[in-house]
């Protein structure tokens, strides 16, 4: 059996007028968005389950270019990332995160648009766990991901976050979510 690699994990928690949230980076890029308000760094827990066994540092200048383009995106000047990325997932997992990078800004597509997409037509469900296990919300849009009958759907950073996300990218004003 193989070693595991050792590699640092950095984190940060990144502030903005609408939440608080969790951020974590590799030398390689970002590895981790957090939800809305989410209230403790068990992420970090679930980074452990990688191909690697971090170290885990709190570090907040590593974080700039991240939360710059986080800032831009949130205030509706920016529609894509163009910053570092370190994701790892089984193939499957990939071939879905690149299909939910191909939903263009604005735009929302279903688990069966995206199970078409990758030529897995009845694999929606599968789509579907994919999409749940994507490490970056915001940076890979899931947020974009919406039920066949155009109802919003399970989002790790909540329902709430998911409506804010979609209404940002089709200009309209955030609801209050206020703790």
């Amino acid at each position: 059996m193989a070693q595991p690699i050792q590699q640092t994990i950095y984190w940060t928690t990144y502030r903005n007028k609408y939440w608080e949230i969790y951020l974590a980076a590799t030398k390689k890029g970002l590895c981790y968005v957090g939800g809305a308000n989410e209230r403790d760094i068990s992420f970090l827990g679930k980074l452990k389950n990688r191909n690697f066994s971090p170290s885990i540092k709190h570090h907040d200048d590593l974080f700039k270019t991240y939360k710059d383009q986080l800032d831009e995106y949130l205030e509706g000047n920016r529609n894509h990332f163009t910053f570092p990325i370190d994701i790892q997932g089984s193939a499957f997992q990939n071939l879905v995160w690149n299909a939910l990078n191909q939903i263009p800004y604005g735009k929302t597509a279903t688990y069966s648009d995206i199970a078409m997409r990758i030529q897995r037509p009845s694999a929606a469900r599968a789509v579907g766990a994919a999409i749940g296990s994507n490490p970056l919300l915001i940076v890979i849009p899931c947020h974009r991901v919406i039920g066949k009958n155009g109802k919003l759907t399970g989002y790790r950073g909540g329902i709430l976050m998911k409506n804010q996300l979609l209404q940002l990218e089709n200009g309209q004003e955030f609801l209050d979510n206020k703790r």
